[in-house]
């Protein structure tokens, strides 16, 4: 009989074998989805495109994301995650790498497309993943640990874009924001290749367990499971609480892609043309989310409550995109105000896969969470399209930004209307 202690002391190990790798891995694939937004500083003007090419360049990758998601999803669950994961890596590090090309529109958004569909997969497949390990009331804070490379991807992606493009610059005959893919998209390719040979799939084919280990882990799994729905998977595709989950999350992504597509635009408006500087700078909103949404997450945890967590964490970001909007070239408040958001934002959506994963197992979790993340990340399509579009129509990004304010406000808005739907019974 495993005791409280032996079983803190059990998932401390987990702990520690799991979630600094996917941190790694999950930091190098965000830093190579939102990594266009610094090379924007420089790659605009080299290459003669006008900020709405650029928003739809950057939201096209969120086609080819929508458009395999749930493919890959359903194959990470057949193949196993360490080889599909491994896959999934390698593929988008070469093609983020590969953005070192583009010299026109067209293969800025080809490229940008086919960066979707090699990256299709691997968000949701992580937290399919982390089903496989961690029982429900343990999930709002791991999720929120993993999600913090998000954070940290601001935290050391800003500042290592910035030196890379102000160093690099002219070396060989390449510009800045070149050197930006290609040398940010090689980390990608190593890490999938040390994918195949650290993961394991499951609890019981982790040699790093005993079996003692090993049978407390599963028991408390399978009892988790067995308070879920397992629906077949052609009904998650018409299953209500599903589509709201994902509006919810298709709101709070867009909130999220807005900062990181448009952060270091909103820093270079309010003064700072040095895109070193501007990288330090866009670090300190991530550095402060990456904090607040481990104890935010650990908090609704221990009280068992997740949707006033969230609703009220969302009023706190949309405050911050109002504030940001409202003082664009005041550089002090508006990075408090865009710090908020980040804080509201980012812990918003690290808690939101606890509602899910509450809901769905099986076959039905790897769809469901497939459908959920790519539903949510067509947002990074219309986020920065339209954020694009009302800067290029109005000369301001304050328009832009209350957009932003409002997407996160409803989201938490569908947060608090699924309080109203009945019990589900399994």
């Amino acid at each position: 009989m495993v005791d409280t202690l032996q079983a803190e002391s059990i998932y401390k190990k987990v702990t520690l074998r799991l979630i600094p790798f996917l941190f790694v891995c999950y930091l190098a694939a965000y830093l190579d989805r939102v990594n266009v937004g610094f090379a924007k500083l420089q790659m605009l003007s080299d290459l003669k495109f006008s900020e709405t090419v650029y928003g739809l360049g950057a939201g096209i990758f969120f086609i080819g994301y929508f458009l395999f998601e749930v493919p890959s999803n359903i194959l990470l669950e057949k193949i196993g995650p360490r080889v599909w994961i491994a896959r999934i890596m390698v593929t988008w590090g070469i093609l983020s790498s590969c953005m070192m090309f583009v010299n026109s529109e067209i293969s800025y958004y080809i490229l940008r497309f086919f960066l979707g569909v090699a990256e299709a997969g691997f968000f949701p497949g992580i937290i399919l993943y982390l089903t496989y390990w961690y029982p429900q009331d343990r999930r709002g804070r791991i999720v929120a640990l993993f999600m913090t490379a998000v954070a940290f991807s601001g935290v050391i992606g800003g500042p290592l874009s910035g030196w890379i493009m102000e160093n690099f610059s002219g070396t060989h005959g390449l510009a800045g924001w070149q050197w930006l893919f290609v040398l940010e998209g090689i980390p990608s390719v190593i890490l999938g290749v040390a994918t195949f040979f650290y993961l394991d799939d499951t609890v019981l084919k982790a040699k790093w367990l005993n079996p003692e280990e090993k049978a407390f882990l599963k028991a408390r799994l399978d009892a988790d499971a067995a308070t879920k729905v397992h629906l077949p998977i052609a009904k998650i595709f018409t299953d209500l609480r599903v589509w709201i989950f994902s509006g919810i999350y298709f709101f709070l992504v867009m909130g999220l892609y807005g900062i990181g597509f448009w952060l270091p635009n909103l820093i270079k408006t309010a003064g700072v043309t040095d895109v070193f500087h501007n990288g330090l700078l866009s670090a300190i909103p991530y550095l402060v989310a990456a904090i607040a949404m481990v104890l935010v997450g650990k908090n609704s945890d221990r009280t068992g409550e997740r949707h006033w967590h969230m609703f009220l964490i969302t009023i706190v970001g949309a405050g911050g995109f109002w504030i940001s909007s409202v003082f664009t070239t005041n550089l002090t408040v508006s990075l408090i105000g865009i710090t908020f958001a980040a804080v509201g934002v980012l812990s918003s959506i690290a808690l939101s896969w606890s509602l899910p994963t509450a809901y769905l197992a099986g076959s039905a979790a790897a769809a469901g969470i497939a459908m959920i993340n790519s539903i949510g990340n067509l947002s990074g399509f219309v986020s920065p399209f339209i954020v694009g579009w009302i800067k290029d129509t109005t000369g301001s990004l304050s328009g832009g930004l209350y957009f932003l304010a409002a997407s996160i406000a409803m989201g938490g808005v569908l947060v608090m209307s699924t309080k109203l739907l009945k019990p589900v019974k399994s």
